[in-house]
């Protein structure tokens, strides 16, 4: 059994593995752009990405992840400290901006009620979806989706996402919006 640490302070809370509130706040208090978004990448990339690379991963597992991972990056992009009563409205946007999923547009609100919904509420898809792991991207005659493929491309998403930020300027807005977001996180901590 490991030992986990005990929390004294809610500053040491643990975003992420090499990163607590305390050296977030003062990365932010920096403008230190290139350090916080590579926080971001490794944040989310310990939370969705590298559980899913070893060897018993499965289709739905996937999914489910992906479906996580969407929610909370479409948070972080929108400056959103939660996403109660928005979690279509992310989907919707998120798939409106992401052209490595250009195929799921037409899809997008069947996919967010049937897979995602299906999924977090039913423990399965619904409305005739499908969740393999080969196969195209997405099979829109069988609504057939590689979980694998699917996952990747959030992936490269992530990547974008995190090289945008590098690039952006502090007072933009996507800076603004994940501010705003880290700013509840920290604060869901105490």
């Amino acid at each position: 059994m490991t030992n986990i640490p005990v929390v004294n302070n809610s500053r040491d809370s643990k975003l992420s593995s090499s990163i607590t509130i305390s050296s977030y706040e003062q990365l932010e208090s920096l403008k230190d752009r290139d350090k916080i978004a590579d926080f971001i990448k490794e944040r989310f990339t310990e939370r969705y990405i590298t559980p899913l690379k070893g060897e018993n991963k499965h289709g739905f597992c996937t999914m489910a992840i992906s479906c996580l991972m969407i929610e909370s990056l479409e948070s972080f992009r929108q400056g959103w400290e939660n996403t109660k009563n928005k979690s279509e409205k992310a989907f919707i946007s998120f798939f409106n901006r992401r052209s490595g999923l250009v195929e799921f547009e037409p899809y997008v609100k069947d996919f967010y009620v049937s897979v995602r919904c299906g999924i977090l509420h039913q423990g399965e898809t619904t409305g005739g979806w499908h969740i393999r792991r080969d196969g195209l991207l997405f099979d829109s005659s069988t609504k057939t989706v590689n979980a694998t493929k699917f996952h990747n491309e959030l992936a490269k998403y992530l990547d974008l996402y995190c090289d945008e930020l590098k690039k952006s300027n502090w007072n933009d807005a996507i800076w603004k919006n994940l501010i705003t977001k880290m700013k509840a996180i920290c604060k869901n901590c105490s």
